[in-house]
């Protein structure tokens, strides 16, 4: 199909992602004389505009030299910006304020020898050219997109199988922790399961197999028990059904067993065929009950959650999940590397068969086309593809002010309850920060 100016190129923008963008700034090469689409990158909007210049040259940078290892050196680029008004604001006003980031991503790219075709900026339902002087097409006050569903490429994506899955934020909050109000069991039964679960996992041999063999029989459980229940068609009410089926206590115990490497690989089996649906509900139940000072424990089931999304072909999803993933622990490995693989357009087939060999580290990993991940410095216990041969699990850490208690922690199918815990357990905090969507991917 052949687009024709920005307002078709402003209705295309969520066909290439699979879902409308919140808050993003994304660029897509251009190839030939055609303009064929290529890869793209895509980033949340920096709030500061001190952090524009920088942020330009990362991601022509990023666009640019992935292009060219993958479809060769783009020929154009087209950018978007897109954000939605405030209240009390317009989206002129968004576009205004905007107008500086677009100028140094056009001279950002421009300065790699490579033009920006167009440059839009999309808020508060209208769209507005960068680029383009005429009034005809591109009023100052904004054009109207159209309207969702009845243009031609609407018309030629849902022909062609090509759906839309709502906004950006509504994948999010599919993944983003219980609200305050809701949190406080299950916080308390991380507190409670947290030091003894860990505690045995770090003394390894067979304490720390019984917890992962353990750790996996629940996981299998509470599959089985979502796979027999309703089906709910709307995400939001299937979302909340799906919690409801989980308590605190079984949530808590399968969330600290992923902490452990060869647990989380054993789970991350569970990727195909049957067990791909439920495994991807419990995934994303897990990541959401991450409360607290817990948040940063959901690295590993978000990553879970985008690796069985993408390897069942919802990349759009995937994405999202593995970029959440790394907003939790920017150096989860498992993370980085299925958010290259996925961003370089490896097939999910290859890391199936290694998941299926039983391979037990992301270093036994070797994904054609996509670089290698690397350790990088910080606090914890990284989940790294090298370093030392111990057990390798997430550190949970007493919390101070609070006096100890003793909680039972669920064991599956009634086995009866591990040693209690004293103290309140900690997960560290959530790691702000961007990242970067290489060619074909999203954060």
């Amino acid at each position: 199909m052949t687009l024709r100016g920005p307002a078709e190129l402003a209705d295309c923008l969520p066909y290439l992602l699979g879902y409308h963008p919140s808050d993003s700034v994304v660029l897509v090469a251009l190839h030939g004389e055609r303009g064929r689409f290529g890869g793209r990158v895509k980033l949340g909007i920096p709030g500061s505009p001190g952090e524009w210049e920088p942020t330009a040259r990362q991601l022509a940078e990023c666009l640019i030299e992935t292009s060219r290892r993958r479809d060769g050196r783009p020929d154009g680029i087209v950018l978007f910006l897109c954000r939605e008004p405030v209240e009390g604001r317009t989206g002129r006003d968004v576009m205004e304020w905007l107008r500086p980031f677009a100028q140094r991503l056009r001279t950002a790219c421009g300065n790699l020898d490579v033009p920006v075709f167009e440059a839009l900026c999309i808020s508060g339902g209208r769209f507005w050219s960068y680029c383009c002087p005429d009034e005809r097409c591109c009023p100052v006050e904004g054009a109207a997109l159209v309207a969702p569903g009845t243009s031609v490429l609407a018309a030629a994506a849902t022909y062609a199988g090509v759906g839309l899955r709502g906004s950006q934020k509504q994948l999010e909050a599919r993944l983003e922790p219980l609200s305050e109000q809701v949190s406080g069991g299950q916080r308390r039964a991380l507190d409670g399961a947290g030091v003894d679960l860990v505690r045995g996992m770090l003394v390894g041999g067979r304490e720390r197999r019984g917890i992962g063999d353990d750790t996996i029989a629940l996981a299998r459980m509470l599959m089985d028990r979502l796979a027999e229940a309703e089906r709910i068609t709307s995400p939001p009410l299937a979302d909340a059904a799906d919690d409801r089926l989980i308590s605190d206590d079984e949530a808590a115990f399968v969330i600290l067993g992923l902490q452990d490497r060869e647990t989380r690989d054993r789970a991350a089996a569970w990727m195909e065929g049957p067990e791909a649906e439920p495994a991807l509900r419990l995934w994303r139940a897990l990541s959401r009950r991450c409360v607290g000072p817990y948040t940063e424990h959901a690295a590993a089931p978000l990553t879970l959650a985008g690796w069985v999304a993408w390897s069942t072909g919802d990349e759009p999803a995937a994405r999202i999940a593995l970029a959440a993933a790394l907003r939790s622990d920017a150096e989860y490995v498992f993370a980085l590397l299925l958010h290259q693989a996925c961003n370089e357009g490896v097939e999910p087939e290859a890391i199936r068969k290694w998941l299926r060999q039983g391979g037990a580290e992301p270093r036994d990993l070797t994904i054609p086309g996509a670089g290698a991940a690397t350790e990088k410095s910080g606090t914890g216990v990284p989940d790294s593809p090298g370093g030392p041969a111990r057990p390798q699990v997430r550190s949970v850490r007493p919390a101070a002010g609070r006096p100890g208690g003793r909680k039972a922690a669920v064991r599956p199918g009634g086995q009866g309850p591990s040693a209690g815990v004293r103290g309140r357990a900690g997960g560290g905090a959530r790691r702000s920060g961007g990242r970067t969507e290489g060619a074909l991917g999203d954060t």
